[in-house]
């Protein structure tokens, strides 16, 4: 539903894609396309978008977001398996069309690791350097999102305690760098079997975090959640 925009949540990632405009391109691991084995990588110039939900509002399968793919950039991500037919999921459109609304930058879609964080960290590592380029490496998931406890009848619920600090202590490992804890959230992380029952929406951070730079100011683009326990917290490494 954050893809019908008109909330805060919307504003700052406007906000955040403005000021960064003229990116090159975007390279973006999510949630919704999960991978054993090797790696996948769009390797389309363009492609329909995949509505990968159901039972949402007829307007939500209407939404478009032309985005050229990048097959030259597809080519250069080392092991990765070209594939030409899926186009991007709500995982990597919703975000994107929020940001830059206007589907002017080239867009390329890794699947993610079904992987230990090392693993998928070291994914992040590899994407380094394209920054130099720039281009922007993302990872679009939820640090909090259990959709069995999730409160959808009131988007402005309040905020679940074991929720709230999760996110909170996940925010301060990306600020003190302390990977290390969060390739061990599964067992230290508080909450964190109600906070992330499976992996794949969680994970896409080690993307990023692998993807920065040591020493990098970390951004808090938003911070909040919707319907009392949905984590929608955003941030940048730059």
């Amino acid at each position: 539903m954050s893809a019908l925009g008109g909330d805060a949540h919307a504003a700052a990632l406007r906000a955040f894609g403005k000021q960064h405009a003229g990116l090159r391109a975007i390279v973006i691991v999510s949630a919704h396309w999960q991978t054993r084995g090797e790696i996948r990588v769009t390797s389309w110039q363009n492609a329909p978008l995949v509505y990968d939900f159901g039972g949402f509002p007829d307007e939500l399968y209407q939404i478009e977001y032309p985005a050229s793919g990048d097959p030259a950039l597809a080519a250069r991500i080392a092991g990765a398996v070209p594939e030409l037919k899926r186009g991007l999921d709500h995982g990597a459109w919703v975000p994107l069309r929020l940001a830059w609304p206007e589907a002017a930058i080239p867009v390329v879609q890794i699947s993610l690791p079904h992987a230990p964080p090392a693993d998928v960290f070291a994914l992040g590592r590899q994407l380094r350097p394209l920054r130099d380029e720039g281009i922007l490496v993302a990872g679009s998931g939820g640090i909090v999102h259990n959709l069995g406890l999730v409160h959808f009848a009131d988007k402005n619920a309040g905020v679940d305690p074991w929720a709230a600090e999760f996110d909170r202590w996940v925010a301060g490992c990306v600020a003190e760098e302390d990977t290390e804890s969060l390739f061990h959230y599964r067992t230290i992380g508080p909450h964190a079997a109600v906070a992330v029952p499976t992996p794949e929406h969680f994970e896409p951070i080690f993307v990023a975090l692998g993807a920065a730079w040591p020493g990098e100011e970390v951004e808090t683009v938003y911070q909040g959640f919707h319907y009392g326990n949905l984590s929608m917290r955003s941030f940048s490494l730059s």
